[in-house]
């Protein structure tokens, strides 16, 4: 296990976190959920890079910010259009399948 600095835009500011590799997870995992529960993280990696964290569950998470407000009225009856009259769907199935070959 490493030592990097993380820089987290969500927290505001830069922490030092212990990365930990995806085979050092396999082979230490008693060792690395035992220092998680006693409240510290770590930044997983594969081949190198970065792809997640693993903290305890009781570390507050960030809040989520919304940009605007949803829009959307109504429900599914609304989404649907009206019925196809007079078109060969399964004509128009086999075309599309076609296309994949």
């Amino acid at each position: 296990m490493s030592q990097i600095e993380v820089s987290h835009g969500c927290y505001g500011g830069e922490v030092d976190e212990e990365t930990l590799s995806q085979r050092e997870l396999r082979n230490r995992s008693g060792e690395v959920l035992r220092r998680v529960a006693a409240g510290e993280s770590f930044v997983l990696t594969n081949n190198g890079v970065p792809v997640g964290r693993l903290v305890p569950l009781d570390e507050p998470e960030p809040p989520i910010t919304f940009d605007r407000p949803a829009t959307r009225v109504g429900g599914w009856a609304e989404l649907v259009g009206p019925p196809l009259e007079g078109v060969d769907l399964q004509a128009t199935l086999q075309e599309l399948r076609e296309d994949r070959v």
